[in-house]
C-alpha cells in the first residue's frame, strides 16, 4: 500500500473516530429540560447550541404531538411569533446600509400618512386632549418600541393577519400617539408592522418577497416562511395550552390558512431551530455568514445594543432585547433565541405553549437550557467572536 493511501486511510479512520466521539459527547449533553417534560409543562422541544460557524448540538426532546405520540424531531417546524421582529428590523437595516433609509428620519418621510400625528396629552373616560409632539415619530422609535403607535382602538379586522399590511399601517397612522415619541416604552406589534411597511415601500418589493430574496434564500433558511408548505406542515409541532385544571396540556389551535393570510412583520413567521441558528450566526459574525455580507457591523451594533433612552427601564435595541450581556428574543408560544457574545454561543429553544401551567416555572425553561449549554460548550469555542 502506498504511503499516500495509508495516509488517507489513517485520516479517514481518525475523522470517523472524531465524529463518533463528538456524537457521543453531544448525546451525553443534558439540556436541562427533563423536569419540564416529566411534569408535562411542555410536550416537547427542540434545543440547539451553535457558535459563529458550527452547530454544536441539536436535539428533539419529548413529543411534537401527544395524541399521536409523534416524537419531536430536530427539524420540527414552529410558529416563532415575535422572533420575527429581529428579522424585520434586519431587513430595514439592510436598506439603511444602502442609504435608502435613515434611522433618525421621520417615519413620514417614507410613509406620508404619518405626517402631523398628534399625541394624547390627557384622557378620561369620555375625552382625549390631543397635542402636537415635540418631534415626530422617527424610524428608530418604531424599532425600539418607543414610538407611541398602537392598535388600541382598531377594529378586529385591522388587528389580525387578514388585512393587507398597507391597510393595517394606514390605520395606525389614523390614530393619535399614546405618548410623545421616544419618551416611553411599550412592547407591541404595530410599530414593527410599520417597519415592514417601510421595507416594502422603499425597496419596491413586497415585505415577504424582500425577506425571501435578501435573507432566507441566501442564508439557506429553507424552512422559514409565512406560509408553510404541506411538507413543512407535516413537521409542525402542535401548540399546547394548560388544561382548565392546570394539571396537563391540551391543543391550542392556530390555523394554517392559505396566502390570504397576510405576512405579519411583528410575528408571522414559521421556522426551525436550524434556520434560526443561521440567522443568529450571521448576527454573531457581525453581519456576515459563509463569506457573504448581509448587513454592516455598524448596523449590527445598533440592533444589538441598547437604543431605549436612559430614563426608560427596559433595555431594547432595534428588534432585539438587550439585557444582562445577552442579545435575545422570545416568541408568543415560548420559542427563544439568545446570543451570548462573551462566550461566542447561540442557544435556541423551540417549544409551542400558548401559556404556562405555572408561569414562574415556565420562565425557568430557557435559562435552564442556556445554563446547561454554557457549562457544556462555552470552553469548546476556539475563539469567542466579539460582541455583536
Amino acid at each position: 500500500m502506498s504511503r499516500a493511501r495509508s495516509f488517507i486511510r489513517a485520516w479517514r479512520h481518525g475523522a470517523v473516530a472524531l465524529a463518533l466521539a463528538a456524537s457521543a459527547l453531544a448525546a451525553s449533553f443534558d439540556a436541562g429540560l427533563k423536569p419540564f417534560l416529566d411534569d408535562r409543562l411542555i410536550a416537547g422541544a427542540v434545543v440547539l447550541v451553535a457558535d459563529a460557524r458550527n452547530v454544536l448540538h441539536v436535539e428533539g426532546l419529548g413529543y411534537a404531538d401527544l395524541a399521536t405520540q409523534r416524537r419531536m424531531a430536530p427539524d420540527a417546524v414552529f410558529w416563532i411569533a415575535s422572533m420575527t421582529k429581529p428579522v424585520t428590523c434586519t431587513a430595514l437595516m439592510m436598506l439603511v446600509d444602502e442609504g435608502k433609509v435613515e434611522v433618525d428620519a421621520p417615519v413620514a418621510k417614507y410613509l406620508p400618512e404619518f405626517k402631523d400625528q398628534m399625541f394624547i396629552a390627557k384622557r378620561d373616560e369620555s375625552h382625549q386632549l390631543l397635542k402636537a409632539p415635540g418631534r415626530p415619530v422617527l424610524v428608530r422609535d418604531l424599532m425600539n418600541h418607543t414610538s407611541g403607535i398602537t392598535r388600541r382602538s382598531l377594529p378586529g379586522a385591522l388587528v389580525g393577519e387578514q388585512a393587507p399590511l398597507a391597510t393595517r399601517v394606514a390605520a395606525y397612522a389614523s390614530q393619535p400617539l399614546e405618548w410623545e415619541p421616544g419618551t416611553k416604552y411599550l412592547y407591541g406589534n404595530a410599530a414593527i408592522n410599520t417597519v415592514g411597511r417601510i421595507v416594502e415601500k422603499v425597496s419596491g418589493l413586497s415585505y415577504a418577497q424582500f425577506l425571501q430574496v435578501r435573507l432566507f434564500d441566501p442564508l439557506g433558511m429553507k424552512d422559514t416562511s409565512f406560509w408553510p408548505t404541506a411538507e413543512q406542515a407535516s413537521r409542525l409541532a402542535t401548540g399546547y395550552q394548560p388544561t382548565k385544571d392546570k394539571t396537563g396540556l391540551e391543543p391550542a389551535r392556530r390555523e394554517l390558512s392559505d396566502r390570504a393570510r397576510e405576512p405579519f412583520p411583528a410575528g408571522g413567521l414559521y421556522s426551525t431551530a436550524a434556520d434560526m441558528a443561521k440567522f443568529c450566526q450571521m448576527i454573531l459574525n457581525q453581519g456576515t455568514l459563509a463569506g457573504r455580507r448581509y448587513v454592516s457591523p455598524e448596523r449590527v451594533q445598533q440592533m444589538t445594543s441598547r437604543q431605549t433612552a436612559a430614563g426608560i427601564p427596559e433595555s431594547y435595541g432595534f428588534g432585539w432585547t438587550t439585557r444582562e450581556a445577552l442579545v435575545s428574543h422570545n416568541g408568543a408560544w415560548k420559542t427563544n433565541m439568545t446570543i451570548t457574545p462573551s462566550a461566542g454561543l447561540i442557544t435556541i429553544v423551540m417549544v409551542q405553549n400558548a401559556g404556562w401551567r405555572i408561569e414562574s416555572e415556565g420562565k425557568k425553561i430557557e435559562p435552564a437550557f442556556r445554563k446547561a449549554a454554557l457549562e457544556r460548550f462555552a470552553n469548546r469555542v476556539p475563539e469567542a467572536v466579539g460582541r455583536p
